[in-house]
């Protein structure tokens, strides 16, 4: 198994994609199975691994803060002709222990050792306070 790494571009914090992805199915744009996609440009080549388990990490604000379950792999073509991939998830999303990610472009793939825990494996059920969160990133 293997996981996926992605900076959440347009949306700073894990209120607001949930609030973007709302606004995606209400606006009727959302997938008729209900659950969450994002399109990028390449089919990951350890698709396999990926099927078996693996989510999809969200970067904000220079921090890993959350995942999505990865149940699916859908490859296109666009009406120009170019290929991509809609990566499909499930709509939970859930939190992580705060880790501090450098920018990067596109996604990577992210090593099950090296992903953050949820914080609800820590015995939390919620996200500490921003400024908590903050700190606690910065400690590593």
């Amino acid at each position: 198994m293997i996981h996926l790494i992605k900076l959440s571009v347009g949306t700073t914090s894990i209120d607001e994609l949930a609030a973007y992805r709302a606004a995606l199915v209400q606006s009727g744009m959302g997938r008729p199975d209900g659950l969450a996609w994002h399109r990028t440009r390449m089919m990951p080549k350890r698709a396999e691994e990926l099927l078996a388990g693996g989510s999809i990490y969200w970067v904000f604000g220079g921090k890993i803060q959350c995942r999505q379950r990865i149940v699916g792999l859908e490859a296109g073509t666009d009406g120009e002709g170019r290929s991509f991939c809609d990566i499909v998830m499930d709509q939970e999303l859930v939190p992580t222990v705060p880790q501090p990610k450098r920018p990067f472009q596109g996604w990577r793939y992210l090593k099950v050792d090296d992903a953050p825990k949820d914080i609800s494996s820590i015995g939390g059920s919620e996200r500490p306070p921003e400024e908590m969160a903050q700190a606690l990133a910065e400690l590593g």
